[in-house]
C-alpha cells in the first residue's frame, strides 16, 4: 500500500487506514472465540460469586448476569456494524463526532482505562505463578532474600515480567496473532472448567447447595434496591470495550459472521461461565465446609501436582487472552492516533505495556477498593461517548460516513477548529450528571445508573443539538465508494 504524504491525510498511517478487503477473514467462530477469551477469566468467575455476596440468590445472580449482558449486546452490535461497515478503528471512526482534533480527548480517556487494567491484569497473572511455584517447591518464596525494588521482591518482579513478555509476546504479531491465539485458548479454557464442574457434580450429587439457598439480603434492602445498581455493574466491566468492539469487527468477512459470533459468544459464554462458576463454588462448599469463590484459592486446596498444573496454565492462559484482546489492543491504536508516523500498532503497543510497568500496580493493589473505583469511575465516563457514536452514525449520518474525511485536517469533519462542540456538550453533560450523584449523597442513584443514564443522557443531547445546530453534510454516494476511493491508493 503506497502511503499518502502527511498534507494529504491528517493523523494517517498502515494501521489507522481503512482494512483491505484481504484482511477481511474474521469469522464467526473467531468472534465466539474472542469472547470466550475475553470472559473466561477470574474476575468474570468471581462476577457471580459477588452478586450472591450481595444477597442474591443463585438463580437471581444468574439473571441478573444474563438480563446485563443481553442489554450490553446492543451497543456492541451497533459499534460493532459500524467498524465492519467502515474497516476503520476507533480512534478514526470517532473523528466523525468529536471532530478530527476533538477525538483526542475520548481516544485517551480510553487507553487510561485501557492501560489500567493491562496493568492489573498482568499483576493478576504474576500473583498466580507464584502461588503455583510456591506450591510446587517451598523455596521458591525465599528466592532474592531480603532483595526489594520498588516495593516488590525479587520473586515478584520475575513473575511479573514473565506475565508481561508473555502478553507483549502475543501482541508482537498483530491482530492476527491474537486472532490465533484466542482460537484455541477461550476453548480451552472452556473444556479445563468442564472438569471442575464433573468434580463439582460428583462432591455435591448434582447442583449443589449454592442453588438451593434463597436469597438473604441485609435489612432494608431487597432485590429491587440491589438489581439496578448490580445491573450497572456487570455492565460497566465492558463498557470500554463497548467503544472499541469495532476494532475487531473492522476484520470481519461480513456483518453476519460480527453479528452471529458476537451474538453467540458474548452473553452465550458469560452466562454458561456464571454457571459454571456458581457450582463448581457449590461443590467446594461440600467438599471444603465453605464457599471458595477464588479460583486460585480452590486450586490449592487439591494439593495434587497435575491438578495444579493443568489448573495453573489455564487460568494464566484465561487472563492472558482477557489480557491482550480486552486492554492493549484499544491502547495500541489510540497510541498510533496520536503518534502515526513514528509508531505503528506493535510499537504503541509495546509502549503501553511499558506504561502499564509504571503504574505498579502491586502497589495499587495493597488497596485494590480504590483501585478498582478509580478505573471503573473512569469506565463510566465512558458510557457518555457510547451515546454520541451511537447517536453520531445511526441518527446523524444514518449509517453514511465519508471515510476519507476521517483523515482529512480541514475536511467534513474538522467542525469548530477540529472539534465538535455538540459532541463536547453532551459528553460534558453526561459526566458531569454522573459526578452529581457521585458527590451528592441524597443523589447517588446518578453514579449507581451512570452507564444507563450517560449513554442516553448524551445520546439525546447530541442528537437535540444536532437537529438544533447541523453542521454542513458532505454530499456521498455510498460508504463503498467512499472507502473504495480511501482505498485507491493501494
Amino acid at each position: 500500500m503506497t502511503h499518502p504524504s502527511d498534507e494529504t491525510l491528517y493523523k494517517y498511517n498502515a494501521d489507522l487506514a481503512p482494512v483491505k478487503a484481504s484482511q477481511k477473514t474474521w469469522t464467526a467462530y473467531n468472534f465466539l472465540t474472542v469472547w470466550m477469551g475475553m470472559v473466561h477469566n477470574i474476575i468474570s468467575y468471581e462476577v457471580a460469586g459477588g452478586l450472591i455476596l450481595l444477597g442474591m440468590s443463585a438463580w437471581e445472580a444468574i439473571f441478573t448476569i444474563v438480563v446485563g449482558n443481553l442489554i450490553l449486546l446492543v451497543p456492541m452490535l451497533l459499534n460493532g456494524y459500524q467498524g465492519t461497515r467502515l474497516r476503520v478503528p476507533f480512534p478514526v471512526l470517532i473523528r466523525s463526532s468529536f471532530g478530527v482534533k476533538g477525538a483526542v480527548i475520548p481516544v485517551i480517556l480510553r487507553a487510561v482505562v485501557g492501560i489500567g487494567w493491562f496493568s492489573v491484569q498482568t499483576y493478576f497473572i504474576a500473583t498466580i505463578f507464584n502461588s503455583l511455584l510456591a506450591l510446587l517447591w517451598h523455596g521458591w518464596t525465599h528466592v532474592g532474600g531480603p532483595f526489594n525494588f520498588l516495593g516488590m521482591n525479587l520473586t515478584g518482579w520475575i513473575t511479573f515480567m514473565l506475565s508481561w513478555f508473555l502478553n507483549v509476546l502475543i501482541l508482537r504479531h498483530g491482530m492476527n496473532s491474537i486472532k490465533r491465539f484466542e482460537a484455541w485458548a477461550g476453548p480451552l479454557v472452556l473444556i479445563l472448567a468442564l472438569g471442575l464442574i464433573i468434580w463439582s457434580v460428583r462432591v455435591s450429587h448434582g447442583f449443589g447447595p449454592l442453588f438451593h439457598q434463597g436469597a438473604h439480603f441485609p435489612k432494608g434492602q431487597n432485590l429491587s434496591t440491589v438489581f439496578v445498581p448490580a445491573l450497572t455493574g456487570v455492565i460497566s466491566s465492558w463498557a470500554t470495550l463497548v467503544l472499541n468492539i469495532g476494532d475487531f469487527t473492522r476484520f470481519s468477512e461480513t456483518q453476519r459472521a460480527q453479528i452471529v459470533g458476537q451474538s453467540l459468544g458474548l452473553p452465550g459464554t458469560a452466562i454458561v461461565f456464571s454457571f459454571m462458576s456458581i457450582m463448581i463454588t457449590s461443590g467446594s462448599l461440600v467438599a471444603f465446609g465453605h464457599a471458595i469463590w477464588n479460583p486460585i484459592t480452590l486450586l490449592t486446596h487439591f494439593h495434587n501436582i497435575v491438578i495444579l498444573a493443568l489448573g495453573g496454565f489455564a487460568l494464566v492462559i484465561a487472563t492472558i487472552s482477557v489480557n491482550v484482546s480486552a486492554n492493549i489492543v484499544s491502547p495500541a491504536y489510540d497510541i498510533t492516533n496520536l503518534f502515526p508516523r513514528h509508531l505503528n500498532f506493535v510499537s504503541a503497543g509495546i509502549v503501553a505495556a511499558t506504561l502499564a510497568i509504571f503504574l505498579m500496580p502491586w502497589k495499587l493493589m495493597q488497596n485494590p477498593t480504590t483501585l478498582f473505583t478509580f478505573l471503573r469511575a473512569i469506565g463510566g465516563l465512558l458510557g457518555p461517548v457510547a451515546g454520541v457514536v451511537i447517536a453520531d452514525f445511526w441518527l446523524i449520518h444514518h449509517r453514511r460516513i465519508h471515510v476519507t474525511a476521517l483523515y482529512q485536517r480541514d475536511g467534513a469533519y474538522s467542525y469548530w477548529h477540529g472539534f465538535n462542540l455538540r459532541a463536547l456538550a453532551a459528553l460534558g453533560l453526561g459526566v458531569s450528571t454522573s459526578a452529581i450523584g457521585y458527590f451528592n449523597t441524597s443523589l447517588h442513584w446518578l453514579y449507581a445508573y451512570s452507564w444507563f443514564i450517560g449513554l442516553g443522557l448524551a445520546l439525546v443531547v447530541y442528537w437535540v443539538l444536532s437537529r438544533i445546530w447541523p453542521g454542513e453534510a458532505p454530499e456521498l454516494s455510498s460508504t463503498n465508494e467512499m472507502i473504495n476511493a480511501a482505498l485507491s491508493n493501494e
